[in-house]
């Protein structure tokens, strides 16, 4: 008898890009991925991280409008992000001028990318500006913390014809907003900032 097994074409590459994704990167031990970090200190004003933490909220629902590939709850959840950046109270901050001047630097630039992102006409170039969303505000929280909260730097290895790309999560799960339903859970957290 000849058993012939006919596997569709689709269920072939996505078996590829997952065993892709797994190859692609390696995976750190689940002890160092979920290990507790030290708490860092985040020692500014209340104000000031009472009005990030409601950016933060809108970049989280960016991320999931980006996993379910909603491209009008993207926009929403960019426009909103968009104007707490805006009102950012960064001159509550209680720092040097130098330093002042590269955290409003920062807000600006994560604006002004934001105002382009419903200019973007496909998914593909909202992931993209989405990305440097992502990696400026980053920067911004290292730089100031987020008191009370933890933030997980995800990374997926095969976005962007594998060059790769960073994401920020308020949890351990990944939901990988480059790929969406394709490779939901491809990716690994990087880095781990948790603040008191």
């Amino acid at each position: 008898m000849n058993f012939s097994v006919r596997v569709p074409i689709g269920t072939f590459l996505i078996a590829a890009a997952l065993y892709g994704c797994q190859q692609a990167a390696p995976k750190t031990t689940e002890e160092a991925a979920t290990a507790p970090a030290a708490a860092l200190q985040a020692p500014y004003s209340q104000v000031y991280y009472d009005s990030l933490q409601l950016a933060m909220h809108s970049y989280y629902q960016l991320a999931d409008a980006l996993v379910k590939a909603d491209s009008v709850a993207a926009n929403n959840a960019a426009a909103v992000l968009k104007q707490h950046m805006d009102s950012l109270p960064v001159q509550s901050l209680q720092m040097d001028s130098s330093h002042l001047g590269i955290i409003t630097g920062t807000t600006g630039s994560i604006s002004a990318e934001l105002a382009g992102f419903e200019g973007e006409t496909g998914l593909e170039g909202k992931r993209a500006s989405f990305q440097m969303v992502s990696d400026m505000l980053f920067d911004l929280v290292k730089n100031t913390g987020l008191k009370g909260k933890t933030v997980y730097h995800q990374y997926c290895p095969m976005a962007f014809d594998d060059k790769g790309a960073y994401w920020l999560s308020e949890k351990p799960e990944i939901l990988n907003p480059y790929f969406g339903k394709k490779m939901l859970h491809c990716g690994e957290t990087k880095d781990t900032l948790s603040y008191q």
